[in-house]
């Protein structure tokens, strides 16, 4: 008989740092993110702390005062990790670690973290614990010292090989054979591609958390895993999609992030082949997010990056469902009128109208407007489709109001 567990979430205190680049309101954002994350991997965000300093503490990142403060709170609630909203050098995390005597985490070891809890299959696994192993690599300290020195026998009485350089050669080692691993797993995937024939291949991309699944299951009429948490999916989802009756590939791949480690990018290569290789991007939106343009920006950063920034996109704003405009009151005549006063059909008439009918609202989880998304990626996959088969372009209405 199963028994019932209570999941207790561990005590987390979130730290960001204000300056030039990043105003207070970008960091109160960034620390929110910051949180979902943290109740994404398991943690309970019992308390912040936001320093406005303009270079980063060489040793412990934050002030002595602001330190002291966070040490004195820690040791009172017993708070199980301290999370840092920007990426720490290995002599910092060390630091801190001593000071604080609790684990330290950076934005980069909580995403792997989390990505380590979503990787399902062999392929995602071995990625993660690829870029596990390079964040780990200048982060290595003696934390034992059983094996100070590895001596030598009768006339070897060298000073031998430290413990801490053993363990970095364990973990090149590692590396390396995870690396020829993937090697070997991608050009297995690249055959798996190249058996699909010449079906046109479509990729949903966009930021984490934006609905990219619960589209691809509205669509494909599958049962991939979504969840209103973030990096829900980190395996690429490939399904085979007709719409009328012309059929193309769908694929869904793992969501973007700002800040972004570096270490995730280079070892998940292999699964944003699956968006190098599509003929068209569904690039999808959460316009309910207030700052859904930024996310924009990232994604297309990440995009750039792998050589994806000119492929064929169609931007789709899901969640319209979710979208509230702040209002200004008629006798108010201080306040000015921002982004976030903006109703969705004065967005329509923004810079989204110049896309030439490549931008569209809809609601994946309520079905609406799913009737114009659907001609409108007919249209796109049918335009590939004909440029690449012109002889079969009878078979294949210009509209879907035909069938």
């Amino acid at each position: 008989m199963l028994e019932r567990k209570t999941i207790d979430h561990e005590k987390a205190v979130l730290i960001g740092i204000i300056n030039r680049e990043q105003d207070e309101e970008k960091v109160t954002e960034y620390l929110d993110e910051l949180e979902f994350l943290t109740y994404t991997a398991g943690g309970e965000v019992i308390k912040r702390y936001v320093q406005r300093i303009d270079v980063p503490n060489p040793k412990t990142f934050i002030g002595s005062g602001k330190m002291a403060e966070v040490e004195t709170f820690v040791k009172e609630h017993e708070v199980g990790s301290v999370i840092f909203d920007d990426e720490l050098t290995p002599v910092q995390q060390r630091n801190i670690e001593k000071q604080l005597r609790c684990k330290i985490l950076d934005r980069t070891g909580l995403i792997l973290d989390i990505f380590a809890q979503r990787a399902q299959t062999s392929y995602a696994r071995t990625q993660v614990e690829l870029a596990q192993y390079e964040y780990l690599l200048p982060r290595l300290t003696g934390l034992w010292t059983h094996l100070e020195r590895q001596r030598g026998g009768i006339g070897m009485r060298g000073p031998g090989e430290t413990e801490i350089e053993t363990d970095r050669r364990i973990v090149r080692d590692r590396i390396a054979l995870l690396k020829k691993k993937l090697t070997k797993i991608d050009r297995q995937m690249e055959t798996q591609r190249g058996n699909r024939g010449s079906l046109v291949r479509v990729a949903l991309v966009g930021y984490t958390n934006v609905g990219k699944s619960t589209l691809m299951n509205v669509i494909s009429k599958s049962n991939v895993f979504a969840e209103n948490k973030l990096f829900a999916t980190l395996d690429t989802t490939v399904r085979k999609v007709v719409i009328g009756n012309l059929p193309f590939l769908l694929s869904d791949t793992v969501g973007f992030i700002r800040k972004l480690p570096t270490q995730l990018v280079e070892s998940f290569k292999g699964t944003l082949d699956e968006v190098r290789e599509a003929d068209l991007l569904l690039h999808v939106v959460d316009i309910s997010h207030p700052n859904f343009e930024e996310h924009i920006d990232s994604v297309n950063q990440v995009l750039s990056e792998i050589g994806c920034a000119e492929k064929a996109t169609i931007m789709v704003f899901n969640k319209i469902d979710l979208y509230k405009h702040e209002v200004i009151a008629e006798d108010d005549l201080t306040t000015e009128k921002t982004a976030r006063h903006m109703t969705l059909d004065e967005w329509e008439n923004t810079w989204m109208k110049r896309m030439g009918g490549n931008a569209l609202f809809i609601s994946a989880l309520n079905k609406e407007n799913l009737d114009e998304f659907k001609q409108r990626v007919y249209r796109a996959v049918r335009e590939i489709h004909v440029t690449r088969f012109p002889y079969n372009n009878f078979l294949y209405p210009e509209n879907l109001d035909a069938y």
